[in-house]
């Protein structure tokens, strides 16, 4: 068959893609566990295979498409070879049972499904990839048979879903040593012990490959066979009259007759791929109990379509268009990259009203601010950067100070300039990590508003998993660098201020962040816009839960260095009572802070068991060690109370006095936004969510959180959030019945684990039954509990069993949950967040395992975080709206803690609980509990 003409653009060929349904029958059989339907029927290779297409068309879109199968009975390779798969165990009957359920699968999700008597599915495959690519088609192959490589060209590639690989031809060469054109002659060598085709005895991939790079071909080994040496060379010799015959077992055979099975072949218009039948699909998703499935398609069905030029933050102007300057993007393409970027520096006023007037008028803005510090709260302009189309930005200095400098444009002139644009919530504007630029500009007495993007969160929203700097954003999504902060400013002690960097490479510096910004946004829109459940939490979700961040920043919280001085003075004596009692347990003194002197003291003179080893090979004295050995032995246990107030002193009542802004009076956290994957917020500079409350001590250094003269600290919590969530999510009529009826779900669970009456229930076994509710939704397995209880590991499996018997639906929701993460690599939360695991089917064992447990929690976790982050918006909203003098100043995991005037305490009681319970309707109630005090302590 001949070649087809490369067209000018071979990217924007259509694409054919092809599944090896047979392949994937067994592979997905044997990865998942053994699901079920309501009525028993087994489903995991059917929710495999449901899923794989799922990711597949998501991740590929394609014109053309087909899922092949082997057909029942012999092939021609049986005549060839009556061994041919002699060996092969007959088909479970499992998974005999779900290959009907499997094809109706994925004919209702719209793949044309081949199967051809006497012909085997990798044949139908490569006769279709052969054909597809004759008439101009890509051709995508999807399968984990390493057979197919043989197949791969410049047109040709396949890509394994399970594990996420892709090869094209030089994937192939680094993979199997030998180039595509040369896989037939490597598999000869090596055999393939699946379908019984022996090769030579005792040749593996590493000296085939060997053997064919140093011969040219398998002719050319054979021909070498008389003078190779060794066991080998002797048993290549042996195998010589075979190989022939194996060569042509093992060849892909691409001209196969596939008419009438393909109507109108060799056309593919009959391998259209089509538009999903949802409504059957729901039927069949129900059969079979595939509730998440179910509800995912519900949700796509139920989502209206974002029509055309819509805000994507409401309330805050015109949306822009998709792409840059009116220029559509594709989704998954990148944005041309500009020749050279042309970057004026504005120095007199005539071009800065030019550049005012081109904002005005422009469809979306990137803006970005350059700064002399990293702190939000103190950080002075130095100068601002604007893009509106590829390849142009302007840069704004106003305060670059160095020797020679050219004269700029007075701050405040330039501000006052800007300030109606910046200030017009109706003019689009775009940033990376708008919260900063907020910040700044509100230093200069700027309000700014209309920011409808922010490239940061896009990429969140898109690839948590992943980096979200400008740097790494435009090298991934556009193929550029620019110059870094480093690059400009330098290093280390070498470092200058921004201030002092000199104005055309500042220019540069800053138009390019800019530029790039406008190129990413071009970039991820589009493929936001594709995905309506990803696009709900950007825009409904993300950017307006920026916002309030924002104000929660400003805003700060206001705590009262005196508490610290006196808890910073406590912590420091009961330290020094405690390295006194080490030293006399110890017989002599030692410095505490020193791992070396700690484990010559513990394992050497003490001689206390040995738990783990550094890799130094020195005994390990971290807190783990510590932790289990501090349970027989006194010393340990003193050195971990010590590390704890030591910590707490220096973190807290040491630190937290040195942080309060001097131009407030009070500490202003930073919420990071973009780290956790499952839409977590995290604390620093000082961090607030982590402040430990298990100790005494730790509690108290909240009493340092205090209100202003006339107010209060109100604090509202969500209760047993997480194990609401569990109960939703998993249906599970035991757990909805706890939460319906307000019960204690430890006790009740303890009830039934135990079986006992909830009122019989001791304070120990409902202890056992709290740590495995929690467990559980950690992915907690026999061993952790163990740890956790301090018992058997077989008494710990035991609970685990029952529980899983009383709680059936929470057994099932985990079994699914696994097996969905395995089969599409992510999970979502109940707002369609995405949290990928790409470990979940590689990495080593440990690591494949805390992405099983991660798949179990994140769901949970994330729908958490989100409903907060709802809760939080929801409030705010109703401050602005009713006018309120209350202001939140802290979010703490699942609790928002407020600082609320006297006079609206009582308003406060009731709509903070009434809130945060309806962001969102569950099958068991929100519920948030409310506390009030001076300080946070006692409002807890």
């Amino acid at each position: 068959m001949t070649e087809p003409d490369a067209p000018a653009d071979p990217d924007a060929a259509p694409l054919l893609l092809l599944v090896d349904g047979s392949s994937y029958l067994y592979r997905a059989y044997h990865a998942l566990p053994d699901l079920r339907a309501p009525d028993g029927f087994p489903t995991g290779a059917l929710h495999g295979f449901v899923a794989m297409l799922q990711k597949l068309r998501e991740q590929f879109p394609a014109e053309h498409a087909a899922c092949v199968f082997d057909a029942k009975g012999k092939t021609f390779r049986d005549d060839w070879y009556p061994a041919y798969k002699a060996q092969r165990a007959p088909m479970p009957e499992p998974l005999v049972q779900q290959i009907g359920p499997i094809h109706e699968a994925v004919a209702l999700l719209g793949w044309p499904v081949l199967e051809v008597p006497g012909v085997e599915a990798d044949d139908v495959i490569g006769t279709l990839a052969r054909v597809g690519e004759a008439q101009g088609h890509r051709v995508l192959v999807s399968t984990g048979d390493k057979d197919l490589a043989q197949l791969v060209t410049p047109r040709i590639g396949l890509v394994n879903t399970m594990s996420g690989e892709r090869l094209d031809a030089a994937a192939v060469e680094a993979k199997f040593g030998v180039p595509p054109q040369r896989i037939v002659d490597y598999l000869t060598l090596v055999g393939d012990a699946v379908d019984n085709v022996p090769g030579v005895d005792k040749v593996g991939p590493k000296t085939a490959a060997r053997w064919i790079v140093e011969h040219g071909s398998l002719d050319g080994v054979m021909a070498a066979a008389p003078a190779m040496k060794g066991v080998a060379g002797e048993n290549l010799r042996r195998a010589l009259d075979w190989l022939p015959t194996a060569r042509r077992l093992v060849t892909v055979v691409t001209d196969c007759p596939l008419a009438p099975h393909v109507a109108g072949w060799p056309a593919l218009d009959a391998l259209v791929l089509r538009p999903v039948d949802e409504p059957a699909l729901l039927d069949f998703y129900g059969r079979y109990g595939f509730r998440t499935f179910r509800r995912e398609l519900e949700a796509r069905r139920a989502a209206p379509a974002a029509p055309s030029g819509e805000s994507p933050a409401a309330g805050s102007g015109p949306a822009p268009a998709a792409g840059v300057a009116g220029a559509e993007v594709a989704d998954g393409a990148t944005a041309p990259a500009p020749a050279e970027l042309a970057c004026e520096t504005v120095l007199d006023l005539a071009r800065l009203d030019a550049w005012v007037e081109r904002l005005r008028g422009a469809a979306l803005t990137a803006l970005d601010t350059e700064t002399d510090s990293l702190d939000p709260m103190r950080a002075r302009l130095v100068g601002l950067s604007f893009s509106v189309a590829p390849g142009e930005a302007a840069y704004v200095p106003v305060g670059h100070a160095y020797a020679g400098v050219p004269d700029q444009l007075p701050r405040e002139l330039v501000l006052e300039r800007l300030r109606p644009w910046l200030e017009d919530a109706a003019a689009p504007k775009l940033g990376q990590n708008v919260k900063y630029d907020t910040h700044v500009l509100q230093n200069e007495g700027i309000a700014v508003r209309g920011y409808v993007h922010d490239t940061l969160l896009q990429s969140y929203v898109l690839e948590a998993h992943k980096p979200h700097g400008l740097e790494s954003l435009a090298d991934r999504h556009l193929g550029r660098r620019g110059l870094s902060y480093e690059d400009v400013c330098g290093k280390g002690a070498h470092q200058i201020p921004f201030a002092q960097v000199e104005l055309e490479r500042a220019a540069r510096y800053s138009g390019e962040d800019s530029e790039m910004t406008l190129g990413v946004h071009a970039v991820l829109w589009p493929k936001l816009q594709a995905e309506p459940g990803l696009l709900q939490v950007y825009r409904d979700l993300e950017m307006p839960c920026s916002a309030v961040l924002q104000r929660i920043e400003r805003h700060g919280v206001l705590i009262d260095p005196a508490v610290l001085a006196r808890q910073s003075q406590a912590l420091g004596e009961r330290m020094m009572a405690l390295e006194q009692q080490a030293y006399e347990i110890a017989g002599q003194p030692f410095n505490m802070g020193s791992p070396k002197q700690i484990g010559e003291i513990l394992f050497g003179k003490l001689g206390l068991p040995v738990r783990k080893k550094t890799a130094t090979g020195a005994p390990s004295t971290d807190e783990d060690v510590l932790t289990e050995l501090a349970a027989d032995y006194p010393l340990p246990a003193t050195l971990l109370e010590h590390r704890s107030l030591a910590k707490l002193k220096g973190t807290y009542t040491d630190k937290l006095p040195l942080m309060v802004n001097p131009s407030t009076g009070r500490v202003h956290t930073n919420y990071a936004q973009a780290v956790a994957v499952t839409g977590r917020l995290a604390s620093n500079d000082p961090n607030l969510q982590n402040i430990p409350i298990r100790t005494t001590e730790g509690r108290r250094v909240r009493e340092a959180f205090v209100a202003p003269p006339g107010h209060l600290i109100v604090s509202a919590d969500y209760s047993q959030i997480e194990l609401r969530i569990m109960a939703h999510i998993s249906e599970d009529p035991g757990l909805l019945r706890a939460f319906a009826e307000g019960l204690d779900v430890h006790r009740a669970t303890a009830g039934e684990v135990f079986g006992v009456a909830p009122e019989a229930v001791s304070a120990e076994q409902r202890r056992y039954a709290k740590t495995i509710n929690f467990g559980l939704i950690y992915g907690m397995g026999a061993f952790g509990l163990a740890q956790s209880l301090g018992i058997e590991r077989a008494a710990a499996q035991t609970y685990i069993d029952r529980y899983f018997e009383r709680f059936a639906g929470v057994k099932r929701y985990m079994d699914e949950t696994r097996a969905a993460a395995r089969a599409q690599g992510w999970v979502e939360t109940l707002f369609g967040r995405r949290i990928v695991l790409p470990d979940i089917n590689g990495g080593n064992g440990p690591r494949r395992s805390a992405a099983e447990r991660q798949a179990i929690n994140a769901p949970m976790q994330g729908t958490a975080a989100d409903l907060i982050k709802r809760a939080m918006i929801a409030l705010q909203r109703c401050l602005d709206e009713e006018g309120r003098a209350t202001r939140i100043v802290m979010q703490v995991h699942d609790e928002l803690v407020c600082e609320v005037p006297q006079a609206e305490l009582d308003w406060a009681r009731e709509a903070l609980p009434r809130i945060m319970a309806s962001v969102a309707t569950l099958r068991v109630p929100l519920l948030a509990e409310v506390g009030a005090g001076p300080n946070w302590d006692e409002a807890h």
